[in-house]
C-alpha cells in the first residue's frame, strides 16, 4: 500500500482530522512521522513520546471503533518551508448527540521532509476560557 504525501501541512492536517472522525488507525498513523522523537498529548493526558506510544495511544482511543463528529475552526498559523504550527479550537462531538461538547484547543506542529509533511506533535487541552480567550482585545500573559 502506498503511504499518502502530503503536499502541505493544510493536507496532513485535514487527513489527521479525518482519522480522527472515522477512528481509523492505520489513517492515523499514516500523518505522523516515522521519526521517534514524535510528542502526542491528548486533553488531560500525560506526555506521550516516541512513534510506539503514540501509535498505542491512538490504539487504545479507537478501539472501539467510534466515529466522532469533528469540526476545526479558528485555526492560526505559523511557519516556514520546514515547520509548520497550526492552533485549532477543536469541536469533538458523538454523531446524533445533541449536548454541545466543550471545546479543545489544540496546537499541531507538522515538518517538511522527503515523504511530505507529517504530524511531529498534536497537543489537545480542555478550552476553559474559550469564549474570553476569543474576544479579550487588552494585553495577555503569557507564562
Amino acid at each position: 500500500m502506498n503511504k499518502p504525501v502530503y503536499t502541505t501541512a493544510l493536507e496532513a492536517e485535514a487527513a489527521f482530522y479525518d482519522a480522527l472522525a472515522r477512528s481509523d488507525l492505520d489513517a492515523m498513523m499514516q500523518v505522523w512521522s516515522e521519526d521517534d522523537e514524535v510528542v502526542c498529548i491528548h486533553p488531560d493526558g500525560a506526555r506521550i513520546v516516541g512513534l510506539r506510544a503514540v501509535h498505542e495511544s491512538w490504539r487504545q482511543l479507537f478501539a472501539g471503533g467510534t466515529r466522532l463528529a469533528v469540526s476545526v475552526s479558528q485555526r492560526i498559523v505559523a511557519g516556514n518551508s520546514l515547520l509548520a504550527t497550526h492552533n485549532v479550537i477543536e469541536h469533538v462531538a458523538l454523531p446524533g448527540d445533541e449536548r454541545i461538547a466543550p471545546p479543545m484547543i489544540a496546537t499541531n506542529i507538522y515538518a517538511s521532509g522527503p515523504r511530505g509533511w507529517k504530524m511531529i506533535m498534536h497537543h489537545a487541552s480542555p478550552a476553559l476560557e474559550t469564549q474570553h480567550a476569543v474576544t479579550h482585545d487588552g494585553p495577555r500573559i503569557v507564562h
